[in-house]
């Protein structure tokens, strides 16, 4: 898992052959006025979701985690809290879905991060877990508009 603001996304580039193609998207794309949805950048190796929402409370949340796509989550406007939880031997609650890449985890995250506009979170393939789309100060839902790219964790 990586925390950062997105000016400083030239440092992870070399993590993955598409995170460069990746970043680039979200550099040179104005979000401000792209409505919801999914965007293909390169087939099924990186596309974006754009969604737009309320946060919610942790309470009614679990954490999930991917096999084939690693998330690189960018906000647009607003600030979420995320959870994290490391997997190291965790049985999901919700077996993995391979058609919708994801599990579900019963255990609450081990630690929170509040990110704001500007901010992004890349979480890896199968080991980091993530509760996204929470109250950023704990009690009361605001508005975000946020980019999930998926970043396939083999490209071919």
């Amino acid at each position: 898992m990586i925390i950062d603001i997105l000016a400083n996304a030239h440092r992870y580039e070399q993590l993955h052959p598409l995170f460069g193609k990746a970043f680039s998207y979200l550099q040179t794309t104005d979000f401000s006025h792209l409505p919801k949805g999914k965007y293909t950048i390169d087939g099924d190796q990186l596309f974006a979701i754009v969604n737009e929402y309320d946060t919610v409370n942790a309470a009614n949340e679990q954490c999930e985690a991917h096999k084939k796509y690693i998330d690189i989550q960018f906000i647009v406007t607003g600030s979420e809290q995320i959870g994290h939880l490391m997997v190291t031997n965790q049985v999901p609650s919700k077996a993995y879905d391979e058609a919708a890449d994801f599990m579900l985890f019963a255990e609450r995250p081990t630690f929170y991060s509040v990110i704001t506009a500007g901010m992004m979170a890349i979480f890896f393939t199968e080991t980091d877990a993530h509760m996204p789309n929470l109250y950023a100060d704990g009690s009361t839902a605001t508005p975000v508009k946020k980019v999930v790219l998926k970043v396939a964790a083999q490209p071919v």
